[in-house]
């Protein structure tokens, strides 16, 4: 599909993190007519998920076992769905955790876990989708980068630090991928207003799952390389570039 096409490409929708807001509000605008694969842990329990698809106008909605910590089942997972639903149009990773960075401080072994789901597991992820793609000729992957990576602060490094390790990869696998026909999109968001932030004051240039659903399926019509959510926030990304050390360490979430 060329440049200034007004649609994705064509083929199935497969959300890798079938709870997510953001990943669902995505799903829901690319539903119609097509085949939907949601994808997560406990996938007996999607069964909202499932009808909030179908009523969106999906032709069909599937649930799929899903363990994004298990980096071996990856590769047998994405040929399954493709051997039983055909070509992936766009894949959606939408999985991750927040984590507790106090806990982090002080255990090891959590500050390991939320960099293995944050980054290793998308890496994983990223790396075996590219290859099959690759072999299939076409496709869209959306991966969310977040304000956290622009510049990691103290106040919440651990899952900052899993967010830029994330922004470089995939910047560095668009490059990878130019020329395939297959399209990388990478969305950068401020603070995201939802199930993971609840109880967290929202931040200044805050948004929804909505916004940021409707900035990622423009940007997927355009194939766009980058969003800002919002695009404004593009501003405050140049100038936290600036801000002494001294201040920056003060800085909250």
């Amino acid at each position: 599909m060329g440049l200034g096409s007004r649609d994705a490409d064509a083929g199935v929708v497969l959300l890798l993190g079938g709870r997510s807001e953001i990943g669902l509000e995505v799903a829901r605008r690319l539903a119609p007519g097509r085949v939907v694969v949601l994808a997560a842990r406990r996938a007996d329990d999607l069964g909202p998920q499932r009808a909030e698809l179908s009523a969106a106008g999906a032709a069909q909605v599937h649930c799929v076992e899903f363990d994004a910590d298990d980096f071996a089942s990856h590769q047998p997972l994405l040929e399954k769905v493709i051997g039983e639903h055909g070509p992936l149009g766009v894949t959606v990773l939408a999985f991750g955790v927040l984590g507790d960075q106090a806990r982090a401080e002080r255990e090891a072994a959590h500050a390991v876990a939320v960099v293995q789901t944050d980054y290793v597991a998308q890496v994983s992820v990223l790396t075996n989708l590219a290859n099959l793609l690759r072999a299939q000729g076409s496709g869209q992957i959306v991966a969310f980068s977040s304000i956290a990576g622009v510049r990691v602060r103290r106040s919440n490094y651990v899952y900052g630090s899993a967010k830029a390790g994330l922004d470089g990869f995939v910047n560095g696998l668009q490059d990878a991928l130019h020329g395939t026909g297959i399209h990388l999109l990478l969305v950068r968001s401020g603070f995201v207003i939802g199930r993971m932030t609840a109880g967290m004051d929202p931040a200044p240039l805050s948004s929804t799952p909505d916004q940021v659903a409707d900035a990622v399926v423009s940007a997927l019509y355009r194939r766009s390389r980058v969003v800002n959510v919002p695009r404004r926030i593009k501003l405050l990304f140049i100038a936290m570039h600036y801000v002494p050390q001294s201040i920056w360490r003060r800085m909250p979430r």
